[in-house]
């Protein structure tokens, strides 16, 4: 009887730990990252969200290197594109030119 009542003891405490809901704080700071404290009982949990400005200005940096590289890549496609049509309008005359002069001299030996 004693360790019936001993163990229903055991067991209502351990049921009465587990329903203890968790509390949640939030707090958002100034530069958009949250704090989140969540307490169950005697534990404490801390989550912290977002980037600090550091992390940002990191970010910043790496897009900004990202942009200038894209930039210069798309000059330099650009100047291929312009001179590879320059040289494909180049060779096309030389040789619509070519073609009059081997006409004009097959004319002239007929």
């Amino acid at each position: 009887m004693k360790n019936a009542i001993l163990l229903l003891a055991a067991c209502a405490f351990t049921t009465a730990s587990f329903a203890q809901t968790p509390e949640t704080t939030v707090k958002v700071r100034d530069n958009g990252t949250k704090k989140i404290v969540t307490e169950k009982g005697d534990m404490k949990t801390v989550t912290k969200t977002g980037k600090t400005n550091t992390g940002k200005a990191l970010d910043n940096t790496v897009d900004a290197a990202g942009n200038v590289a894209e930039k210069a890549g798309n000059g330099i496609e650009k100047g291929y594109k312009k001179t590879k049509n320059a040289v494909k309008r180049g060779t096309q005359k030389v040789g619509k030119k070519t073609v009059k002069a081997t006409n004009k001299m097959e004319a002239k030996t007929e």
